[in-house]
């Protein structure tokens, strides 16, 4: 799909001194043991992307939803629950779109992926109630079929994790037969019991610049019902996702 220009999401950042030194490189060890630990957790993503016509009268839409589970000997999968739902009349959703779902909007910068990036402090913002260190990050370059992000990390000043990431997936493919662009958006984490901040709101509404005439979305992304594998919950997936959360 197309590059969100403009998303109706505003932060408020201030300069205050220096970051730790080594800012990012914490923050990407923090984000290493992070992922560590939502590959042990069950979960939900329910995919809403609604494209709007030129009255904000809603077009059309795309809903789908998938379960991360374990199988009996303990290997973890991905599986669609029911028949993903489309009516789109104008966008068209490409392999780029659903890579960007799993790997760039969710964002787990980890050590491994760190040096694909150059990072800038960027000031100070307290978010979800956490004083947080706020980071820019650009690729350094991009390799042929390398989806990367480009954008904002909030890191909590008490433990390196990143609360709250906004920013866009790169890079767009632009040809004289072929326009893919992305949706600026933003991914909101919540503290689980366990200490690490996962996924679980991603939104996005903007109006994408096509060449053919500018096209509206808004995309909603919810992570639900994590469950640690091997607990003694029942894991139930009829409940609703989490409200999208009020920025302080």
């Amino acid at each position: 799909m197309s590059r969100l220009s403009c998303i109706v999401l505003v932060s408020v950042i201030c300069w205050a001194g220096e970051p730790p030194a080594g800012l990012a490189r914490k923050a990407a060890e923090r984000e290493t043991a992070s992922e560590a630990a939502r590959a042990q957790y069950l979960y939900q993503q329910r995919v809403l992307i609604e494209e709007i016509g030129p009255r904000g009268v809603k077009a059309g839409e795309f809903r789908e939803t998938r379960e991360v589970i374990f199988g009996a000997d303990g290997r973890r999968s991905e599986r669609v629950i029911g028949k993903p739902y489309s009516s789109l009349a104008r966008l068209i959703l490409t392999e780029e779109d659903f890579r960007d779902l799993r790997e760039i909007q969710p964002l787990l910068l980890t050590k491994e992926r760190l040096w694909l990036y150059s990072a800038t402090y960027r000031g100070e913002e307290t978010v979800q109630n956490t004083v947080c260190w706020v980071l820019e990050v650009k690729p350094r370059q991009i390799l042929d079929g390398q989806r990367l992000f480009e954008g904002l990390l909030w890191i909590s000043q008490a433990d390196f994790s990143v609360v709250q990431s906004e920013g866009q997936a790169v890079p767009e493919i632009l040809g004289t037969k072929k326009e893919n662009l992305f949706p600026r958006f933003r991914t909101i984490r919540h503290r689980m019991p366990d200490g690490f901040w996962f996924p679980v709101l991603t939104v996005a509404d903007d109006t994408l610049p096509f060449r053919n005439g500018p096209l509206r979305l808004r995309m909603r992304v919810a992570y639900s019902n994590y469950q640690k594998f091997g607990s003694d919950s029942v894991i139930r997936f009829d409940q609703p996702p989490p409200a999208e959360e009020k920025k302080p």
